[in-house]
């Protein structure tokens, strides 16, 4: 069957069977990044693995590149859906849950042995991880404000300007996952953690050595 007659099938898709290609494609690429790498992987070995032309993913995606943006896209909705739940939990207190969200952010960071970390550390995706920064600060920050305003509720934390506050810890964030990227050794990486807890105790108005981040 040639790439013409895929075509028009695929055309004939309804919403729901695009999706379900959609991640028909995600699944088969995901551990063909992990176990390859991300550069050595082709379209080729995608369509290949799944039994399909090239010009089938092609329809869908644009480049490697959009595979790789949809599987990170796909990570962040699971890490939104446990940050809500963790943000919106009765039984929690405030501060466990500012480590609990923050050791799930860094988890998703680091999921199938670094695939993403090792994308956002090359140079040439620079534009892409700054997307990526971008579009976490926007879906965290109002979960994040959420706990803070339950802990200056319940008396955990002493802020006066939770957005000021909630600017503040998303760009220690923001370093401790450019660190992460750059690979640093445990015993930097500890240091860097060590800082953070630092830096977002005193923005919280938390006292000294009571918040503990684990990535």
């Amino acid at each position: 069957m040639n790439d013409s007659i895929i075509e028009v099938i695929t055309l004939a898709r309804t919403p729901q069977d695009r999706q379900i290609r959609i991640d028909e494609i995600l699944d088969t690429a995901e551990p063909l990044f992990s176990v390859n790498g991300y550069r050595k992987t082709t379209i080729s070995d995608i369509a290949k693995k799944m039994g399909a032309a090239q010009g089938m993913l092609y329809y869908y995606f644009n480049s490697k590149e959009e595979i790789l943006e949809a599987l990170i896209d796909r990570q962040i909705s699971v890490l939104l859906a446990d940050i809500k739940n963790m943000a919106c939990s009765e039984n929690i207190a405030p501060p466990r849950k500012i480590e609990l969200t923050i050791a799930a952010m860094f988890r998703t960071a680091q999921y199938k042995d670094g695939l993403l970390l090792d994308f956002l550390h090359d140079e040439e995706h620079l534009n892409i991880k700054n997307k990526i920064f971008r579009q976490v600060t926007l879906l965290f920050k109002p979960w994040l404000l959420k706990i803070i305003e339950e802990g200056v509720r319940k008396q955990y934390f002493n802020v006066s300007h939770s957005q000021i506050v909630i600017d503040f810890i998303m760009a220690i964030l923001v370093c401790l996952g450019d660190a992460l990227c750059e690979k640093n050794s445990d015993e930097v990486m500890t240091c860097h953690l060590r800082m953070a807890e630092t830096l977002i105790e005193k923005t919280l108005g938390m006292p000294e050595n009571t918040l503990h981040i684990t990535l």
